[in-house]
């Protein structure tokens, strides 16, 4: 095998890993013609910087409000972002390091650790963002929510067997506003790996509302993949195209 070859399965590798740990996978919906990861604006649209910037007072069925089972945080769980973020880790590490435990158990036990921490709803809401999330109806905001939010827990599962022992270096958060920034290095072998982490505050604990892999926002990926469908298409057909990228 070629160094070149070698060194490609490896980023792959890495990348793939990363998104485990993020259970967040910006997979291509099948959009048509037109390339749906096209670059998107680095500034990236208020909203992502302001979580609050879609919110409507007045209108009904807001993704926040949703029934969300993960809603409320343990009262329990650190304060300090930056320890939450520190002790899922090692939860996470200690799961994946354990041979004992089969593999459809880890996937489960991961889950429960990892999916009350992500405020699925304003994700949600995000990646369809102001231009396309007014124009659905409650019931099709309820479902997109229900379908995109399983899209983002379901997509880590291909990816947990293939940690390889990489580590996360956590440094101190930055406050900009309501919203805590918080960025790490995934480091391996093979070099290191940016991520940064967008956290707000939900109730009484802290949620990740977006994440950024190497400067880009994996909301950001989503929304242009959403753009594309449906500004040629309609809400149920993006609806349609969920349901069917989840039993791809």
């Amino acid at each position: 095998m070629s160094n070149v070859k070698r060194r490609n399965q490896c980023i792959m590798r890495k990348l793939c890993f990363i998104l485990l740990l993020l259970l967040v996978a910006p997979q291509t919906i099948n959009a048509g013609d037109k390339d749906p990861n096209r670059p998107c604006d680095p500034n990236g649209p208020n909203e992502l910087n302001d979580p609050n910037a879609l919110n409507n007072p007045n209108e009904p069925n807001d993704p926040n409000e949703l029934n969300d089972p993960n809603a409320l945080n343990n009262p329990n769980e650190p304060n300090d972002p930056n320890e939450l973020l520190s002790t899922r880790w090692k939860a996470i590490i200690s799961i994946l390091r354990n041979k004992n435990i089969e593999q459809k158990a880890k996937e489960e036990q991961i889950n429960r650790i990892v999916s009350p921490y992500f405020d699925f709803p304003l994700m949600s809401k995000l990646a369809l963002g102001r231009k396309h999330w007014p124009k659905l109806t409650p019931l099709q905001r309820e479902k997109f929510t229900l379908l995109f939010t399983e899209r983002l827990k379901t997509s880590y599962r291909k990816k947990i067997s293939l940690y390889k022992d990489e580590k996360l270096l956590i440094k101190p958060k930055v406050q900009k506003n309501k919203t805590i920034y918080i960025p790490t290095e995934l480091i391996s072998s093979d070099g290191k790996v940016d991520i940064l982490y967008k956290i707000r505050r939900v109730d009484k604990g802290w949620k990740i509302y977006d994440v950024e892999i190497q400067g880009v926002s994996i909301l950001l990926t989503f929304r242009s993949q959403f753009d594309d469908i449906l500004s040629r298409g309609t809400a149920e057909e993006l609806l349609s195209r969920l349901e069917q990228s989840l039993d791809n």
